[in-house]
This record gives structure tokens, C-alpha cells and sequence, in this order.
């Protein structure tokens, strides 16, 4: 892979790609891996290190002992995955949970499905209208997986995955950088999405880019320069966090301290440890073909909420339809 230097001058016309991996990692199997790599011979104390991480970012639910029985006979299965906005999660403020996803796992069709859910969406809570995206903020991951449920008419019967996006430099940087090729030209000047950010970037559609991780927050951040609005930025998070999953594959790279440092403080999960065995041994296949799919809206404004997406019924029948299918034994 050049350097952006290289690809500015030209590289003799050409460019480096990385080859393309056809096994398609998504979120569930960074965590996984982890345990998956337990039985490789690391030796004990990268054995204690992993097992240490995999504590702290374990937070038992009542669904936890119902899931592992689901994954233990191996049926479909589905979990939210939650992405809070800013700081670390042992803060006093949590965070909106400003990317939400549903994925479906099925073994038998060995097909993993990504549904993207807009965070202004508009959803009543306890009777209060709100976007939900404050369903977290307001309460627990408990109270987001509610709300989706709720939205969609749907059960989900795996747990959830909350990911601080807040970290996301850190552990980009971790890994030593993702490859990510831009799906759209942009520039994250002038974009007040970036206001915090230490540089500005500059983004060409098809272009291949290894980031740092400031480089990979300012591509997943933007949002007012995207013809696709919020739409258009789940996609692109969606890109940054397969380039996370694709590096942290060796063993080298999963036990490296700072990595595992990270997932520490921004990641927690009500996904046991039984379950995530069940998912390495059995699920695998199905994490190699991913399918994605997005909840859409229309946008409007509404009082002191402002700018909301509304999902007309036709819409939330079309998805509740497709994650029945994705579930089906």
C-alpha cells in the first residue's frame, strides 16, 4: 500500500492494492477472535491478558443464559450493536448511541445480515416521543434493545454489543491502520463534524487509503457532505470497522497491550463467554457472507426534537419481513 505522498505524485502510474479478502469480518468477531485464540497455544500469560479483557467487557443480562442456549443449538441468532458517541464508557455522561445495527446470524443459510437503523429516528418511549438514538442515553442498552424491538416488532435473542466510537482512533491506531477505499469524494473542511479534529482530510471516490486513526474518524464522522446524509456515514463506519476487524487477525496484533487496552475501556457486551465459543465453532461460515441492509426514512422537523427520520409503515414492514427470514430455522 503507497503512502498518500506516493499516490499524490503518481507511483509511475500505478497503485499497490491490497488483495482482496473474500472472509468479510464484521464487529462480533473482534470480540471472538479473542476467545477463539485461546486454544492456539499463546502460552499463559497472553491467555491471562485475553481472559482479563474479556471480563471486564462482560455485563450479564437476562438474556445472556437464553442466548446460550440458542447458540448451543445452533440456531439463528440475532444481536444490537450499539455505537455511543463520545468519551470512554466508564463516563459520567454516556452518550447517544449514534450508530445502531441489527445483525442476524444464521447458521443454516450461513448468511450474516447488517441492518443500519438511522439514529434520528423518531420512536415513542415510556410514552415520550424521542430519536432513538437517546434511548441509551436516557437508560441502559437495555432500553435501546427495547426500543428497536418495539420499532420493528421484532425479538432479538443474542445480546448486545456497545462500542465506544469515541475510541475508534485509538484502536485503529492499535492495529496499525486500515485500508479503506473512499465510496464518495469529500473533503472534511468546513464540515462541523470535524471541528475537534487535529487535521482535515481529503477523500476520492475509489481511491484506497491506509488511515491513522485520526484520519479514519474524520472519514467516518462526516455526515453534512454526503449525499446520503446519516445513510451515507453508517456505510462508511461500517467500512472503518471492517478495516479494524481485517488487521486485528494475527495473533501478534490480537495480544498486543494496547489493543487489548482499548477493547477494555470501549467495549461491553452481555455476550458470555459460552456464547462467543458457540459462535467461533459453529457461526463461522456464516460471518464470511455478509448482507447489508438500512432502515430508511423521511426526514422531517418536529418541534423541539428538529430533524427527525420518520419510517413509514410500508418501510418497518420490509424489515420486520426481512430479519423474520434472516431468522428462519
Amino acid at each position: 500500500m503507497p503512502t498518500r505522498e506516493e499516490i499524490r505524485l503518481g507511483n509511475n502510474g500505478k497503485q499497490n492494492r491490497p488483495k482482496k479478502r473474500h472472509r468479510i469480518r464484521n464487529t462480533i468477531l473482534l470480540i471472538l477472535a479473542l476467545v477463539v485464540l485461546t486454544g492456539v497455544g499463546t502460552g499463559a500469560y497472553a491467555y491471562y491478558k485475553m481472559n482479563k479483557t474479556i471480563t471486564k467487557i462482560q455485563n450479564p443480562s437476562q438474556m445472556t443464559k437464553k442466548a446460550d442456549k440458542v447458540t448451543s443449538a445452533k440456531k439463528p441468532v440475532s444481536y444490537l450493536l450499539l455505537g455511543t458517541d463520545t468519551g470512554e464508557l466508564g463516563r459520567d455522561y454516556k452518550g447517544r448511541t449514534d450508530t445502531m445495527m441489527i445483525m442476524t446470524v444464521n447458521p443454516k443459510t450461513n448468511v450474516t445480515t447488517m441492518t443500519s437503523i438511522a439514529r434520528d429516528t423518531l420512536v415513542t418511549v415510556n410514552g415520550q416521543q424521542m430519536k432513538i438514538n437517546a434511548a441509551f442515553a436516557y437508560g441502559t442498552a437495555d432500553s435501546a434493545l427495547e426500543a428497536v424491538e418495539n420499532l420493528l416488532n421484532i425479538k432479538i435473542n443474542g445480546g448486545y454489543i456497545l462500542i465506544n466510537m469515541g475510541g475508534l482512533v485509538r484502536m485503529v491506531d492499535a492495529v496499525g491502520g486500515v485500508d479503506v477505499t473512499s465510496p464518495l469524494t469529500f473533503t472534511t473542511e468546513g464540515d462541523d463534524t470535524q471541528a475537534d479534529s487535529k487535521n482535515q482530510y481529503s477523500f476520492t471516490a475509489g481511491q484506497t487509503y491506509h488511515m491513522d486513526g485520526n484520519e479514519a474518524l474524520a472519514f467516518s464522522r462526516m455526515r453534512h457532505s454526503d449525499p446520503n446524509g446519516d445513510y451515507g456515514r453508517q456505510m462508511r463506519q461500517q467500512l472503518i470497522i471492517r478495516g479494524i476487524l481485517k488487521n486485528s487477525a494475527s495473533v501478534g496484533t490480537l495480544f498486543n497491550d494496547s489493543l487489548l487496552n482499548t477493547l477494555s475501556n470501549n467495549v461491553q457486551t452481555d455476550v458470555s463467554t459460552t456464547s462467543m465459543k458457540n459462535l467461533a465453532l459453529s457461526y463461522r461460515s456464516a460471518f464470511g457472507n455478509i448482507k447489508q441492509d438500512q432502515l430508511r426514512g423521511t426526514t422531517q422537523s418536529m418541534g423541539g426534537l428538529g430533524s427527525v427520520e420518520v419510517m413509514s409503515q410500508t418501510e418497518i414492514d420490509r424489515v420486520h419481513s426481512s430479519i423474520l427470514e434472516q431468522m428462519a430455522e
